[in-house]
């Protein structure tokens, strides 16, 4: 498939990854949702998902096993990461039966609602009695949103920072989301022939840029504000996501 892919094409898939890697290693998370925010600008969100599966597992198989807790996670986590699965499988219907600009707007959404919501909203917490019931219901809604947009993010990010971790085991935990996230979409995707073995070369096309990206990023991290980079990712994230949430209606 590879072949098939024009010069613009691979240096287009190239940099999106680089800026994605960048931006993962500064902020620690936000590579699946650069990638499908910008593909998505040239290409149907079914097409950048399937790009960004072997990329975004491997940097988050990365992620997942740095950290110090993953059977204790697994643990406390598995309703969630159970009911993502079921979730995404059944949201993948919509994006690999919808390729057009409605699809394209359901990711606009996506990217828009995390960004206004992570700028705007105060942080909370989840208080334990509410975890065991919460988790499952949190992950299916993840769920049917991975499978519906590529978007991982919503609500599980902002669920999984409210359940009290400390920073190693909130990065470990949200590895682990991403890392069942990646398989079911792939596993979704393939289930309506949206994704096949074969564009694995394609998507390992990204994987390199993605890395390269991230061992930058981790060098910029320690010459910016992360927090300050991270409000101008959220505000242009905003305003991309609105972009493709507004294309219908745009001609």
């Amino acid at each position: 498939m590879t072949a098939d892919l024009s010069f613009a094409a691979i240096a287009l898939i190239t940099l999106t990854f680089f800026l994605a890697g960048i931006i993962k290693g500064i902020t620690g998370m936000g590579l699946p949702t650069v990638a499908m925010g910008v593909l998505g600008l040239f290409m149907p969100p079914v097409a950048a998902a399937s790009l960004l599966i072997l990329p975004s597992l491997v940097t988050n198989i990365w992620q997942l096993l740095a950290g110090p807790s993953f059977i204790a996670l697994l643990k406390r986590l598995w309703t969630m990461m159970l009911a993502i699965i079921i979730g995404t499988l059944l949201g993948a219907s919509f994006m690999a039966g919808n390729s057009g600009v409605w699809a394209t707007a359901a990711l606009g959404v996506a990217l828009a609602s995390y960004a206004a919501y992570t700028l705007l909203a105060p942080p909370f917490s989840v208080p334990e009695k509410i975890e065991p019931w919460l988790s499952p219901i949190i992950g299916l809604l993840t769920g049917l949103m991975t499978g519906a947009t590529g978007v991982f993010v919503i609500p599980a990010v902002p669920y999984i920072q409210a359940l009290g971790f400390d920073r190693e085991n909130l990065v470990q935990a949200l590895g682990l989301s991403f890392t069942v996230s990646t398989i079911a979409l792939a596993i979704g995707l393939g289930s309506h022939s949206a994704f096949q073995l074969q564009e694995l070369a394609t998507s390992t096309l990204a994987v390199a840029p993605a890395l390269l990206g991230m061992w930058a990023g981790q060098i910029v991290r320690r010459a910016v504000s992360p927090a300050t980079f991270k409000r101008w990712f959220l505000i242009c994230l905003l305003l991309l996501g609105l972009q493709l949430a507004l294309r219908p209606l745009m001609g």
